[in-house]
C-alpha cells in the first residue's frame, strides 16, 4: 500500500511540474495541502440543507427566501415591544441568523470540494458538489431565491435592507469552485446550466433592485463587497459588460472615495471595530484586484492622480497583522482578540508584489478559523481557488 506521504510527494511534483511558473500557487499549496485533503473528506460525508430547512416567524418572505436581522440592533429598554435600536459594533445574539450560517456552511462545503478537486483531480468531490448544488439551485424543494429581499431586517423598521446584500459574499466561493471543477465529467450540464442561470438571475436583480443600488453607493466596505462580489459572480456568468463595470468602479469610485494617503480606509478606521473592520475592507479591496486584473489591466498596479494605490493599502496594514501591538487605535468593542487571521490580502499581495514578509505572515497565521464571525467576515476561506495558475 502506498503511504500518505509518498501520495502527497506525488502529487506535489505533479503541480510543481505542471505550474513551475507560478511560485505563489506552489506556496500557498504547500501550506495548506494537509488541511485541504482532511477538509475535503469532511465535505465529503455533509449532507445538504438549505435556507428551507429554518424559519423565522418575523421574516417577511416566504421559505426560499433568505432572511437575516441586522447584527448591531437591539430591544429598546425603554419600548421592549417597539422598533430596535441600534448599538454599533454589538452583536445581537439573539437575531435570527440561521439562513446566514447555512449559506456559510455550504460556502465552506463547497470551497472544500474545490479546493480537494483541484489538488487531486478526483471525480467524487465533483460529485458530492452537485448533490449539494442541485439542493440550493434546482431543487424546487428547496432551493434558494435569487434575490436578498429580507437579509438584515430590523424589527419595527425593516423587512429587508440593501445593507443585507454583504451576506452573498459568502456565494463566492460556492461560484469559484464550480469554476474549479467545471471541467470534471461529473459536472453534470444540466445542474451547471441551472446554477449560472441562478447566479445571472442575481445579477440581475443585485445591479437594478433599489436594495442593490443603495448597497452599490454605500461609502464604506459594503459598497467595495457590492463590487466584490458582482465581480466574482459577472467572471463566472462570462458577463463582460458587468466585469468592465466593476473594473472601472474599483478605479472610479472605490479607491478615489475610500483609500486615503497613507494607504488607510479612514471609513473604516472610525467604527467601533477599525481593526477588524479595515482588515475586511483591505481583503475585500485586494479580492477585487485578485479576480479582475489582467496583464493588460492591472489593478494591483494601477495608481490614482494623487499617487494612491492598493500598494499603499496593504503596506499601511500589514505590519497591524504582523504584530498587533503596533495597532495606535483603541481595541475594537468586540471580537477584538479573534483577529487577525491568515488574511486574504497577505497571499494576494505577496503574489502581486513579491514581498516575502506579506507571505511569511499568512504562513504563521490561523487558515481556517472557527470562530462565526470571523468566518462571516473573511470573504476568501479557500485560497487556491484564487490563485493564478498560468
Amino acid at each position: 500500500m502506498i503511504k500518505k506521504g509518498l501520495i502527497i510527494c506525488l502529487l506535489t511534483s505533479i503541480f510543481t511540474t505542471s505550474f513551475a511558473g507560478d511560485s505563489t500557487y506552489l506556496k500557498c499549496l504547500a501550506t495548506l495541502k494537509d488541511s485541504i485533503l482532511s477538509r475535503g473528506e469532511w465535505a465529503l460525508k455533509q449532507s445538504p440543507f438549505t435556507v428551507t430547512s429554518f424559519h423565522c416567524t418575523r421574516s417577511a418572505g416566504g421559505k426560499h427566501d433568505f432572511y437575516s436581522e441586522g447584527d448591531y440592533w437591539w430591544p429598546d429598554p425603554n419600548n421592549p415591544d417597539g422598533p430596535y435600536i441600534q448599538r454599533d459594533g454589538m452583536t445581537n445574539p439573539n437575531n435570527f441568523v440561521e439562513d446566514r450560517k447555512a449559506l456559510i456552511r455550504f460556502s465552506q462545503i463547497m470551497g472544500a470540494l474545490g479546493s480537494a478537486y483541484l489538488l487531486t483531480h478526483k471525480d467524487m468531490y465533483v460529485k458530492q458538489a452537485v448533490t449539494h448544488l442541485k439542493a440550493w439551485f434546482v431543487d424546487t424543494a428547496t432551493l434558494m431565491n435569487p434575490s436578498l429581499l429580507y437579509a438584515q431586517a430590523i424589527k419595527g423598521k425593516a423587512t429587508g435592507r440593501g445593507t443585507g446584500i454583504i451576506d452573498m459574499i459568502q456565494m463566492m466561493e460556492v461560484a469559484k469552485s464550480v469554476e474549479a471543477m467545471e471541467p470534471s465529467k461529473q459536472m453534470d450540464a444540466h445542474i451547471l446550466a441551472k446554477v449560472k442561470q441562478w447566479f445571472t438571475d442575481y445579477l440581475t436583480w443585485v445591479t437594478t433592485h433599489s436594495y442593490g443600488i443603495d448597497e452599490r453607493d454605500a461609502k464604506n466596505n459594503h459598497g467595495t463587497c457590492w463590487v466584490m462580489q458582482v465581480a466574482v459572480f459577472a467572471k463566472f456568468t462570462n458577463n463582460l459588460p458587468l466585469i468592465g463595470y466593476c473594473k472601472n468602479r474599483f478605479k472610479t469610485v472605490l479607491l478615489p472615495n475610500q483609500l486615503e494617503k497613507d494607504g488607510s480606509f479612514p471609513l473604516e478606521m472610525k467604527r467601533t471595530k477599525p481593526y477588524g473592520y479595515s482588515l475586511f475592507n483591505l481583503d475585500a479591496m485586494t479580492t477585487i484586484c485578485q479576480e479582475l486584473s489582467t496583464p493588460e489591466d492591472n489593478l494591483w498596479e494601477y495608481s490614482l492622480p494623487d499617487g494612491r494605490n492598493m500598494k499603499q493599502a496593504v503596506s499601511f496594514m500589514a505590519p497591524f497583522v504582523a504584530d498587533k501591538t503596533k495597532w495606535s487605535l483603541k481595541p475594537d468593542v468586540m471580537y477584538w482578540n479573534e483577529w487577525p487571521v491568515a488574511q486574504p490580502f497577505l497571499i494576494f499581495g505577496y503574489q502581486a508584489y513579491h514581498d516575502n514578509q506579506l507571505l511569511q505572515t499568512w504562513t504563521t497565521l490561523n487558515h481556517y478559523p472557527n470562530v462565526e464571525e470571523v468566518i462571516r467576515n473573511l470573504p476568501v476561506g479557500n485560497p487556491l481557488l484564487w490563485m493564478s495558475r498560468e
